[in-house]
């Protein structure tokens, strides 16, 4: 089992058909280490997925603040506030982002690098800066 961080290649062909769309719900779900997860990932799957805690339930989180722009040649995505459930018990290894609206397409893999865990506090996911070189999703 692994999850590998990147955006999704099925993400990439739907953008080009005009799937996803700017008015769509977006979601954060997080994953254990036991996940696969993958630029092959093509919808949200409840498989692996941590477990009911605190504010966090099955499906994970809606994202808010979706801002699509573009950075010298490179497109991104963004959302502008950072995913957060309090009173969580989690430990994740990693996140999909998907498109609720769109029969919970898969759009990107996030790779925490290790288990982060949280005890009955806040688990956050922050979000890198909106640029061309680290938002989390871009396509050059």
């Amino acid at each position: 089992m692994a999850i590998t961080a990147a955006v999704c290649n099925s993400f990439k062909t739907e953008a080009l058909q005009g799937i996803h769309l700017a008015a769509d719900v977006y979601k954060i779900a997080l994953y254990t280490s036991a996940a696969t997860l993958s630029k092959a990932t093509t919808a949200y799957s409840a498989t692996n997925e941590v477990g009911d805690s605190g504010t966090y339930a099955a499906g994970g989180q809606t994202l808010v603040g979706y801002t699509a722009a573009l950075d010298t040649d490179t497109a991104y995505l963004d959302w502008s506030t950072d995913p957060a459930w309090t009173s969580a018990t989690i430990t994740a290894r990693g996140a999909l982002l998907y498109n609720a609206t769109r029969s919970n397409k898969a759009v990107a893999v996030l790779d925490f690098g290790s288990d982060i865990t949280s005890t009955n506090g806040t688990f956050t996911v922050t979000f890198p800066a909106a640029a061309a070189a680290t938002a989390l999703v871009r396509i050059t």
